[in-house]
């Protein structure tokens, strides 16, 4: 079996879970989905990011009060298991940075960075915005204004620890220039580089803990508690068993994939990767920036007050409806404009229109000519009208996986289930250029066979497609098929891509997978 290691950023945890996190968790859950159907041993990271000063203020604004963080956490760590539980979220682990394992982890790597002597201790001054937990330059923050989020920041002096980022600087950007495909998309890649122009400065990685005691403290010095970004960053190795190290480690990492939203770029592309230089460890093989889910022209946030709640959404539509249409909606990389609206036509148009017509029309045609058994194909079409019909479904059906696999690599969730889509409305056009009634009330039963051997036969392979973004679908329309196996354990590469269905097989037609809604709810 081949490792595969795929991440999410870990989730500051001082407020709920919103659909931007949702949407990064489900984009990854998919993949992750999809390589268990490779045969690969994946290992699916995710977790919560619990220390740094946003965390103490929230703390307080709670109502918990100073030194009550622990207690503040732990109400919010819990929200968000609950929503990835919801959203049928298939996580091989959840790490959180109070784990006594990743304080232990993070402080082995600070102390094999200072062994490497790429730490030291020196005066920081200038300008600190808390909201991001960074510190900024005169040059950076003009009139103390932080160049990230916009707000004003406070001006710090003192003595901290600081990373020798400037060190690597020339390395990191021939690194990324050897290795195009080690961020992704292209123009998140050419936003690194644009950013690798300027000197790096190097990277104050620590916090006086007179001043912020909610952290992992420094293994040379306990007066100061790790950077925030430092301890969060970590975690990706802290999964792996880094402490433990040996076999365990170095079969896990370096990560396959680490999935982030494009406003964390830096801290992924730039911090990241030196870091690990720095401790002599391999670099990911992909880091990967998604675009932002915004409500008009503004980006969701917590602080602006325009989030939506994604367990509010799948009250309302349910779970695999939001799946699809966070994937399919906006292409992987991109921001996406969010629209209730557009969630309902998706709905109405993809899943009730198409996918779940599809299916209706089709066990609804086994049931009245066939008994509810599903038929064998005669070995040739009836005429050569319906040979030519049958036979380019059958062609567009052999070169989905080999389609399929060509936009998994590259992240193209939505060109995933645009190539599925497209096969089922193809499918739901022979129906209409084929006219299967038309053969019935000639008597021409071979032709019948035809039409519903080749229907079945593409339902199969639409519901094998969608389990990583709609498994709840997948499984319904798995079972309404009359297919006794475990979808989820079909695999892809022993998969038959024609006439796997089998002949006898008594479907078990249901209700319609998705009711049309005539409006948002």
């Amino acid at each position: 079996m081949k490792k595969f290691y795929i991440t999410t950023p870990i989730y500051y945890v001082n407020a709920n879970p919103h659909i931007g996190h949702a949407y990064t968790q489900i984009a990854v859950d998919a993949v992750a989905r999809y390589h268990k159907m490779l045969g690969d041993d994946v290992f699916f990271l995710t977790g919560t990011d619990e220390h740094g000063e946003k965390i103490e203020e929230a703390c307080i604004a709670a109502g918990f009060g100073k030194g009550k963080e622990r207690e503040f956490v732990d109400s919010i760590v819990v929200n968000f298991k609950k929503a990835w539980d919801v959203l049928d979220i298939a996580y091989d682990r959840f790490i959180r940075t109070t784990d006594d394992e990743h304080k232990k982890v993070v402080q082995e790597f600070m102390a094999c960075l200072a062994d490497n002597g790429d730490i030291y201790l020196g005066q920081y001054d200038g300008w600190f915005c808390a909201p991001c937990e960074t510190f900024w330059t005169d040059t950076q923050a003009e009139n103390g204004v932080c160049p990230d989020c916009g707000r004003a920041t406070g001006r710090i002096k003192e003595e901290n620890y600081f990373f020798k980022m400037n060190k690597y600087q020339k390395w990191l950007t021939d690194y990324i220039n050897d290795n195009p495909g080690f961020i992704m998309p292209e123009y998140r890649k050419n936003e690194v580089l644009g950013f690798l122009r300027e000197d790096l400065t190097d990277l104050c990685i620590s916090r006086p803990r007179d001043r912020m005691s909610w952290g992992v403290p420094l293994p040379f010095d306990e007066d100061y508690v790790v950077y925030v970004w430092f301890d969060a960053l970590i975690n990706y190795l802290t999964g792996c068993n880094y402490a433990g190290g040996g076999k365990d480690f170095s079969e896990c990492w370096p990560a396959n994939f680490q999935v982030i939203a494009k406003d964390i770029l830096r801290h992924h592309a730039v911090y990241w990767p030196i870091m690990l230089k720095s401790a002599g460890l391999a670099m990911p093989q992909v880091v990967f920036a998604h675009g932002w889910w915004k409500m008009g022209d503004e980006k969701m946030s917590k602080s602006k007050g325009n989030i939506v709640d994604p367990l509010d959404l799948v009250n309302k539509y349910g779970v695999d409806p939001i799946r699809y249409f966070l994937l399919r909606a906006v292409k992987f990389g991109q921001d996406g404009v969010y629209s209730e609206d557009a969630l309902v036509t998706m709905y109405n148009n993809d899943l009730a229109n198409d996918m779940g017509n599809l299916l209706n029309r089709t066990l609804t045609m086994v049931d009245k000519y066939f008994d509810g058994i599903a038929p064998t194909a005669p070995a040739r079409a009836a005429d050569n009208v319906l040979a030519a019909l049958s036979g380019a479904i059958e062609e567009n059906a052999k070169s989905i996986p080999s389609d399929v696999d060509m936009y998994f690599k590259d992240l193209r969730l939505n060109m995933v289930l645009e190539r599925v889509w497209q096969l089922v409305g193809m499918a739901n056009k022979y129906i209409e250029k084929s006219a299967p009634w038309k053969y019935s009330k000639e008597g021409n039963s071979p032709a019948v066979k035809t039409i519903i051997a080749d229907l079945l036969e593409v339902l199969r392979i639409v519901a094998i497609f969608v389990f990583p973004f709609m498994p709840r679908t997948s499984m319904e329309m798995w079972k309404q098929l009359g297919l006794s196996d475990d979808v989820s354990r079909v695999s892809l590469k022993k998969l038959n891509t024609w006439r796997g269905f089998p002949a006898g097989t008594r479907i078990a037609k249901g209700e319609p997978l998705f009711p049309r809604i005539s409006s948002a709810l």
